[in-house]
C-alpha cells in the first residue's frame, strides 16, 4: 500500500493542532481527515475506516478515551491503529489510553520531525501493511528507509543532512521550499543553523548529482527540478 492510500483521521479540538499536525502528514503524502471532537470523530472513523487515528485526550462533548472505546467496539475497525495525543505528565491519560485500547500515544507539544517519525513506525505495525518509503524521480532512486540514493543506475553515498535535504526537496519537484521550512524539515530543534548551513549542503548536492538538479529562488529558499 502506497501512502497516498493511507488514511489518517486527526482528532482534536484545538485548531492549531489540526492545522500542524494535518499539515505535516499531508506533506508526507498521507490522506488527512479532522475532526474537532470525539463524536465527530467516531462518526468519521465509521465513514472513512482509517489505518491510523491520532486521538486527543480532552476533548469537549466526547473526551478522546470515550472515543477509543466505541471505535474498539467497531468491528470494521478491528485493524485501525489508535494513538493518542497527551499532555506532557499526563501519565493517568497514557494508562488510560491503553486500558481503552490505544497501541500508543504522542506526547504534545509535537515536534513535527518526531510525529512523523512516530507515524511511520505506527503504520509498520499495520497488519497486511506494505509502506514503501521510495521518492522516484527520473533517473533518481531514494530509499528512506536505507538511506540509500541511486543515480542514473550508480548508488551515492550521502552524509545524513544531505540526504534528508535531497529527500525533502525530492518528495515535490517544481515546489519552492521557503529557507526556515527547510530549516524546520531538515535540522528541526537540534541546533541552532542559519540560512549559510543550506547553501553549503546545497552546493555540495550539486557536485554530486549536478548544478541542473537545484534552483536558486533568491530571497525564498530552493527547489529540485526533474
Amino acid at each position: 500500500m502506497k501512502k497516498k492510500d493511507i488514511k489518517i483521521l486527526l482528532v482534536d479540538d484545538e485548531p492549531d493542532i489540526l492545522e500542524i499536525v494535518g499539515y505535516n502528514l499531508s506533506s508526507e503524502g498521507y490522506q488527512v481527515i479532522t475532526a474537532e471532537n470525539g463524536q465527530e470523530g467516531v462518526k468519521k472513523a465509521k465513514k472513512e475506516l482509517p489505518h491510523l487515528i491520532i486521538l486527543d485526550v480532552m476533548m469537549p462533548e466526547m473526551d478522546g478515551i470515550e472515543a477509543c472505546e466505541i471505535i474498539r467496539k467497531n468491528p470494521d475497525l478491528s485493524n485501525t491503529i489508535v494513538t493518542f495525543l497527551t499532555a506532557r505528565g499526563e501519565d493517568y491519560s497514557q494508562v488510560a489510553g491503553f486500558d481503552a485500547g490505544a497501541d500508543d500515544y504522542i506526547t504534545k507539544p509535537i515536534k513535527p520531525k518526531v510525529l512523523v517519525s512516530k507515524v511511520k513506525a505506527l503504520l509498520r505495525r499495520f497488519k497486511d501493511e506494505d509502506v514503501t518509503d521510495t521518492v522516484k524521480v527520473g533517473s533518481l532512486v531514494i530509499n528512506r528507509d536505507e538511506y540509500k540514493i541511486t543515480s542514473k543506475g550508480k548508488e551515492i553515498i550521502l552524509p545524513r543532512k544531505e540526504f534528508e535535504l535531497l529527500s525533502l526537496l525530492a518528495s515535490k519537484p517544481g515546489k519552492v521550499f521557503k529557507r526556515d521550512e527547510i530549516l524546520d524539515a531538515v535540522w528541526g530543534n537540534e541546533v541552532v543553523v542559519g540560512g549559510r548551513t543550506i547553501d553549503v549542503h546545497i552546493r555540495k548536492l550539486r557536485e554530486k548529482l549536478g548544478d541542473d538538479s537545484f534552483k536558486t529562488i533568491k530571497g525564498v529558499g530552493y527547489k529540485f527540478v526533474d
